[in-house]
């Protein structure tokens, strides 16, 4: 046995069975082991970030990590934007990342690099086995990390001659850590808070926005608090039978319109709300002038539990609100927009189905009549990267081959990861891949205008728009290997959609909007 093998088996042991990869040569003793240990899935990803989002796809939906398999320090930099978003969605994810032989680093290769300084921002854990009987022990150190609270991506290092050399050591076994309750005190004093206030909110996020942690926050806007969740949630139940919390509006000054009068803002998993973007004589801060603040459980607390002892301390009722199953009657018809769209995904939409969410301006019109679809779930792009929702849903599938996954993309988005339309294709995934072809960065056309510089000029437009030449969609995913249909009319986009959920496997469709 090598150490790529010790690695291998210490991962299997502590049930990380599926590998998203894109190797080069220093990683060929990790590819070469993969014959001598089935029990690991290895999953081919044309580039490193279809990898890194894949893996973050994976352990939301696994509730542990995947790893992936990445080439140097120019292979981990590929996948950083999609890390990025996984750090920021506490997803656990194991990077083994490739390096020279330790012997060899001095001599600065031409793909040397400072491997430990690339991946420090985004992985929670970060160490190198610099000798193959030191493999075991780290990569079991690595799988705890990844799972310590609020969880997140970490980084193995691993030395090529690590990897080739022989060991006699064991598969090692992860501690499992365990989420902390919050204290007493910290119950206490929010359930005082919220019988002194005027006008209260919860504002949740993370894990308090899981089905446990809805079905407690029901109770407490049954109890007449008004919940809220982050914009953005890595993994959030939707539809009839889920409780359908209010959403933070994205633009910040329609956030701080909303929230006008709140007198006490209580925070569950998530942590004070902020602005994605500064702007000019606008608050980056998105709590009320004169509200209080009160952390009820923090990021790597067990939100759930506080929950529920902050609803039993106020003596909310066993059950709260849930939405409706309510599905559209008819089938859209006329012109296609994302609002037509969102009727056909309604009705058609599978219950347990996953949905990858990177659609950007298009989501709103798919959301709002999801909300009493047939129960399924929705990862969202936590971290703002597009180019999340194609990998995502790479990841979604081989977590959950049960379930029909959606992903739903901006034709900007997409063109970030489109190489995953070529892995849905290999892995015969059973995935319906969307793209809403508006030829344009319509996101940054609005932020264009939120500036007070006007809207775009000939110049300008350059950058903003994506037409001249339009991209050929169903030629692209045709090319990659996907079955594949442009759909202008809500007419079409209905039969396509519906004949996507009726059947297993992979299928593409740009919806012309």
């Amino acid at each position: 046995m090598n150490g790529a093998d010790a690695l291998i088996s210490t991962f299997v042991a502590n049930e990380v069975t599926a590998c998203f990869a894109n190797p080069g040569t220093s990683e060929m003793q990790f590819v070469a082991a993969l014959d001598r240990n089935p029990q690991m899935r290895p999953v081919l990803c044309l580039f490193e970030g279809v990898a890194t989002g894949a893996a973050d796809g994976y352990g939301r939906m696994a509730d542990r990590p995947a790893c992936t398999l990445l080439h140097l320090g120019p292979g981990y930099g590929n996948g950083v934007a999609n890390l990025h978003n996984a750090r920021r969605a506490f997803t656990p994810i194991v990077n083994v990342v490739g390096d020279h032989a330790t012997y060899h680093r001095q001599y600065d290769a031409p793909l040397n690099s400072d491997i430990k300084t690339l991946v420090t921002p985004n992985s929670l854990w970060a160490k190198s086995a610099d000798s193959p009987d030191a493999v075991a022990g780290l990569a079991a150190e690595a799988v705890a990390a990844s799972m310590t609270a609020p969880c997140g991506p970490v980084s193995l290092i691993l030395p090529a001659d690590s990897a080739w050399l022989e060991t006699t050591t064991e598969p090692a076994i992860a501690q499992k850590p365990v989420r902390p309750a919050p204290k007493g005190e910290q119950v206490e004093a929010a359930a005082r808070a919220l019988k002194d206030a005027k006008k209260p909110i919860i504002l949740i996020g993370g894990q308090a926005c899981r089905a446990e942690g809805l079905k407690e926050a029901a109770r407490l806007q049954a109890a007449g608090v008004t919940v809220y969740a982050d914009t953005f949630v890595s993994r959030q139940p939707r539809g009839a039978g889920a409780f359908a919390p209010r959403r933070m509006q994205y633009f910040g000054e329609a956030a701080l319109a909303e929230l006008e009068g709140v007198d006490l803002m209580i925070y569950a998993g998530t942590t004070q709300p902020v602005a994605f973007f500064a702007y000019p004589d606008r608050p980056s801060v998105l709590v009320p002038e004169g509200a209080a603040t009160l952390s009820l459980a923090d990021r790597a607390e067990d939100a759930v539990a506080g929950l529920a002892a902050l609803a039993d301390a106020l003596g909310a009722p066993k059950e709260g609100p849930v939405q409706p199953l309510k599905l559209p009657d008819a089938a859209p018809s006329g012109k296609l927009s994302p609002q037509l769209c969102g009727v056909t995904v309604a009705r058609h939409l599978p219950e347990g189905a996953v949905v990858c969410d990177d659609s950007v301006t298009s989501g709103g019109g798919i959301a709002v009549p999801s909300m009493t679809a047939r129960p399924h779930e929705v990862l969202a792009l936590t971290g703002g990267a597009i180019g999340a929702g194609l990998p995502l849903a790479i990841g979604a599938a081989v977590a959950c081959p049960d379930r029909k996954v959606v992903s739903l993309n901006g034709d900007g988005a997409a063109m970030y990861t489109v190489q995953s339309l070529w892995t849905m294709a290999r892995e015969d995934l059973d995935v319906c891949a969307v793209v809403f072809a508006n030829n344009s960065y319509r996101i940054l056309n609005i932020e264009m205008m939120r500036t007070g510089s006007g809207q775009a000029g000939p110049q300008a437009s350059k950058l903003l728009e994506l037409g001249d030449p339009a991209i050929d969609w169903v030629s692209l995913a045709k090319g990659l290997g996907l079955p594949s249909v442009r759909c202008s009319t809500a007419e079409e986009f209905e039969k396509a959609f519906a004949g996507a959920m009726a059947n297993r496997g992979p299928m593409f469709i740009e919806a012309v909007i």
